[in-house]
């Protein structure tokens, strides 16, 4: 089993990676995560597992057996930009290492069990996050999301059919297995937590209008410069997150005409904003924007701001976590809440009871060619995530 995932860890690391950062470039129907996809296919076959795939880009291999509710795991294998090896591809991995454990011990479930990839949980490509698994349990309608565009106006429809194949129907449980994205585990010393619940958080568009003129011969007095109201509202933002002690950050920024030597005439902004509640996440993005608007009224500017998109607090189902935390060798696993969002978090609010495992990362670093786990805590997370899934197939 360790040869198995170490082998398959090997085979994903060269795919999608930058030479000059050594992070991931594995955006929805790119050849990068077409590779990926088409590799988890052929491990599935190896496997002896049925796949199963809808028109949104959503994947399952099941191992059927027993009857019942199936019982589902797995992740994402898409990327953000310049992103890190772990997020996403660890939950698959990990889950068909799991499988190979689960057979290696001579468990056989008594119900079906899966491995899914569901497509665009980053939302890197078409701003969407956990598009697939939105897709695949209706929060998110085909006709709402056909029409998604890319950074170079390509349209989701015109690169997946959007033909659903119902691939959660029968689904009674989901397990994720995920990479830690901050240092609680580090702080507690524990490999694996299992997850609480999910900050509600949301993706914000502020567009600021000013008016283009020539950088040199424009007085400064003179100018409707909106990257000015924009710098201010960043700021704005850095401090009303601060003193809530929340999450507020831009990190995507277009600007038009985008010259060096000229005023530019518009600012398009994205904020992403998080928040331990839903008032406080609606508080903190109106405090944002209420200073912003006012900035803008001073710089003869305007603003709009779009909520492109905003997912409630999910908690996931305590009695699941608690079992799933206690009664294992050298202690109970800790039960610990994230501020990033997951497909797991998109089923448990559908109503498909959900939990998630956490494998420590010794950086705290994500998003980030610095996002880390070491190879021992993997392996302690397989051996979880096999333990979990042979308890809840009984």
């Amino acid at each position: 089993m360790p040869d198995d995932f170490e082998r398959m860890w090997s085979d994903l690391a060269p795919v999608g990676r930058s030479s000059r950062t050594g992070g991931y470039f594995r955006q929805p129907f790119t050849a990068a995560e077409e590779e990926l996809r088409a590799w988890f296919v052929e491990q599935c076959g190896a496997r002896g597992l049925r796949v199963e795939r809808d028109g949104f880009g959503n994947v399952v291999g099941w191992w059927d057996v027993g009857s019942g509710p199936a019982l589902l795991t797995g992740s994402h294998l898409d990327s953000v930009l310049d992103g890190g090896a772990y997020d996403g591809p660890l939950g698959v991995v990990s889950a068909l290492a799991a499988l190979d454990l689960m057979r290696a011990r001579g468990a056989v479930p008594a119900r079906p069990v899966g491995v899914s990839v569901f497509a665009e949980e980053e939302g890197s490509r078409f701003g969407l996050a956990c598009l697939g698994s939105r897709l695949a349990t209706g929060a998110t309608t085909w006709e709402q999301a056909r029409a998604l565009t890319d950074r170079d106006g390509v349209a989701l429809g015109d690169v997946t059919s959007g033909e659903d194949g119902r691939l959660l129907e029968g689904v009674g449980t989901y397990v994720e297995l995920h990479v830690e994205q901050g240092r609680d585990l580090v702080d507690r010393g524990a490999a694996v937590g299992v997850g609480s619940g999910i900050w509600p958080h949301g993706r914000y568009r502020l567009e600021f209008d000013g008016e283009a003129n020539h950088a040199g011969t424009t007085r400064m007095e003179d100018r409707v410069d909106p990257m000015l109201t924009y710098a201010f509202t960043a700021l704005a933002a850095n401090k009303q997150a601060r003193l809530a002690g929340q999450r507020a950050t831009f990190g995507r920024v277009a600007v038009e005409p985008n010259g060096t030597n000229a005023v530019p005439s518009r600012v398009t902004a994205w904020m992403d904003a998080r928040c331990e509640t839903e008032e406080g996440l609606a508080d903190l993005v109106a405090a944002i924007s209420g200073q912003a608007a006012e900035r803008a009224g001073r710089d003869g500017t305007t603003l709009v701001v779009t909520a492109e998109s905003v997912s409630p607090a999910v908690g996931f189902d305590p009695d699941l976590a608690a079992a799933l935390a206690a009664d294992h060798e050298g202690g109970d696993w800790p039960v610990i809440a994230t501020q990033a969002g997951h497909d797991a978090g998109i089923l448990a609010v559908a109503g498909i009871p959900s939990a998630m495992l956490f494998v420590r990362n010794p950086t705290g670093v994500s998003h980030s060619p610095a996002e880390h786990a070491e190879v021992a805590d993997c392996l302690v997370g397989v051996s979880a995530l096999a333990d979990t899934l042979e308890r809840l197939a009984r």
